[in-house]
């Protein structure tokens, strides 16, 4: 005989039964069966959360942390803090005027965007004009450790172990005392391709209102491409798309070329247009990948205006040079020896031209056709009159340049 149902018994809202389908369940449903299964059944719940949720829970219990354990924030001390900026000092540079897009951005939600270094410590984090409940205002402080032996499973923690973008909502966080949390972020690379910061948007108690995974890449992305700017300022800097209107934006491909003519590295948009890896592994002239040698890009930062031109793989971009590079001999890294260039010149071959005579070249020949004007010239070429007047003095004193 059937028993009648205990009208005071308390209802089980954990989970759904095994049979109600996957595709009937309710997000909040799905979260709670995948926990059952993981944590008390011990099995692997694929397609109920994130492949990136699980792995992160799968650390988290080999390092013998239960969910219900309370969080552990270190201390912040001054030292930390400082210790944190100075190891960070690129990455926020570079992302100062994004961030400051982003949090007006948000400013009327209860949204924080949090920006930490590659080993999870925070380093910057945006105001909200809304109440931010009781968890932001402990988590939230620049110095905070957010890896995953702190918080355990969150998006920031996960970004900077695995390098990729990650959303985390409510119970999928590992630690039951993080439930309360919707996180989505995004890794930003150097232009080496490695890890140089995670950037996260927040929030509590609440489910995001808009696309948070998008924005957060939109964002992360602005900043890296800052970044690799910034760590390209001794290169000759390339802009390319598809489209002239995407330059200048997120969306845009970016080269570094050195002062022989090679590809030093290409952010992610760049390589991916081009065929290529971010950092070739072997150097690789410009002119393989886009179709234009030395002369042609120095050619084009001297129009400093974009211009469409067919590349070797078949594809027709719009690219730009930055009109002020400076003129740098060779990428970062120690040049390989000649012999380990491909199609090495005989030693008593002539000498490639390098950027910096290249550059010599230009500015003189447009000094000749300006009539010796420094002032016309210096208009012309795209640059000031005081940074022509110190490349004329330091080419008869016989100094490179230093800019």
């Amino acid at each position: 005989m059937q028993r009648p149902p205990n009208p005071h018994a308390s209802p089980k809202l954990s989970a759904p039964p095994r049979s109600a389908g996957l595709f009937f369940a309710t997000p909040e449903q799905r979260v709670a069966l995948a926990r059952e299964m993981f944590f008390d059944e011990g099995q692997r719940p694929s397609g109920l959360v994130p492949e990136l949720v699980i792995q992160s829970w799968m650390r988290c219990t080999v390092a013998n942390r239960r969910p219900s354990e309370p969080i552990n924030l270190e201390p912040v001390t001054k030292a930390r803090i400082a210790s944190a900026l100075a190891r960070n000092r690129l990455l926020l540079q570079a992302a100062r005027h994004d961030l400051q897009q982003l949090d007006a951005a948000l400013a009327g939600t209860p949204c924080k965007a949090l920006l930490t270094g590659p080993d999870g410590v925070l380093i910057q984090v945006t105001p909200t004009a809304r109440a931010e409940g009781y968890l932001m205002p402990n988590v939230a402080r620049v110095g905070v450790n957010l890896n995953e032996n702190h918080m355990g499973t969150t998006a920031p923690s996960v970004v900077a172990r695995t390098g990729e973008a990650c959303v985390v909502r409510g119970a999928e966080h590992f630690f039951t005392g993080v439930s309360v949390m919707q996180c989505a972020a995004a890794p930003i690379r150097n232009a080496r391709g490695d890890l140089a910061g995670v950037l996260d948007l927040s929030i509590e108690g609440e489910a995001f209102r808009f696309d948070a995974a998008a924005m957060v890449r939109l964002y992360a992305t602005a900043i890296e491409n800052r970044l690799f700017e910034a760590q390209s300022a001794a290169l000759l800097l390339l802009r390319f798309q598809s489209s002239p209107a995407l330059l200048h934006t997120p969306l845009e491909g970016l080269a570094a070329v050195d002062g022989q003519g090679r590809v030093a590295w290409l952010n992610q948009t760049g390589a991916s247009l081009l065929g290529t890896e971010r950092v070739p592994a072997q150097p690789t002239d410009a002119e393989a990948l886009l179709g234009l040698g030395l002369e042609d890009l120095l050619s084009l930062a001297h129009h400093g205006r974009s211009q469409p031109r067919p590349c070797p793989n078949g594809l027709t971009l719009w690219i730009q040079a930055r009109p002020d590079a400076p003129m740098a001999p060779s990428i970062e890294t120690p040049p390989l020896p000649p012999a380990d260039l491909p199609d090495a010149a005989p030693p008593d071959a002539p000498a490639a031209p390098t950027l910096h005579h290249a550059n010599r070249a230009l500015i003189e020949s447009t000094l000749a056709a300006c009539g010796g004007n420094v002032s016309r010239a210096a208009r012309q070429l795209g640059v000031s009159r005081g940074l022509l007047y110190r490349r004329l003095g330091e080419w008869r004193t016989g100094d490179h340049p230093t800019d």
